[in-house]
């Protein structure tokens, strides 16, 4: 008799017990800071040049976010990240071939709306204000190679670029597995007169973080 009168019980009880645990462990109305890193895979788009062609090209990522709450499903989340991008191009030049390589260092701070369905997925999207850091160019061909580091100061180059991004962050209690993919608005050239062939960067990014709260 107790046997047949606990089993109904226990499925009345159990949804209950869920939602307590559930309440328990919900930080979707907490504040949070945190850390994170992880690798990016980035191309250009929208390239301007003679016979030039581009590849993708992998690089790394880190730095901090902020998750401020704005009810239990919304919330403001911005970020400041040192971001490495890039791509390898080819091409010919003077009838001789040649391979190159960018590597583009950016800060960038995104401002994300943070859409908080449920404690273990936040899905993101925003505007991302990206400043150039330090580019450093790879050449070479049968004509000459070389390796050039730069900050351009003389150089007609796009220093402060906007761009958009937008990502899936899945949350495993302090730690966070997060996704973003952003590009830019704008393009590298600053008027439109550089020599250097016109393009806007588009980028990738897979990053394992913790989070305090």
């Amino acid at each position: 008799m107790i046997k047949h009168t606990l089993i109904p019980a226990l499925f009345l009880i159990a949804p209950f017990s869920m939602l307590a645990q559930e309440r328990e462990t919900d930080n979707r109305e907490t504040f949070q800071i945190g850390g994170k890193f992880g690798g990016t895979y980035s191309n250009v788009y929208d390239s301007q040049g003679e016979d030039f062609s581009a590849d993708p090209k992998a690089g790394l990522t880190g730095g901090a976010f902020f998750m401020i709450p704005v009810g239990k499903y919304l919330g403001i989340q911005p970020e400041v990240m040192l971001t490495q991008k890039g791509f390898k191009g080819s091409g010919s030049l003077l009838g001789s071939s040649y391979s190159f390589k960018r590597t583009t260092t950016f800060l960038e701070i995104p401002l994300f709306v943070a859409f908080k369905p449920s404690e273990f997925i936040t899905f993101l999207a925003g505007p991302q204000f990206s400043y150039l850091l330090n580019q450093k160019d790879q050449f070479n061909s049968s004509l000459a190679s070389f390796i050039q580091e730069q900050e351009f100061e003389q150089d007609n180059i796009r220093k402060n670029i906007l761009g958009f991004v937008a990502g899936v962050d899945i949350n495993l209690g302090h730690f966070v597995v997060g996704g973003r993919f952003g590009w830019n608005a704008q393009s590298n050239r600053g008027d439109g007169t550089s020599s250097t062939p016109r393009y806007k960067n588009v980028c990738a990014q897979l990053t394992l973080g913790f989070k305090f709260y």
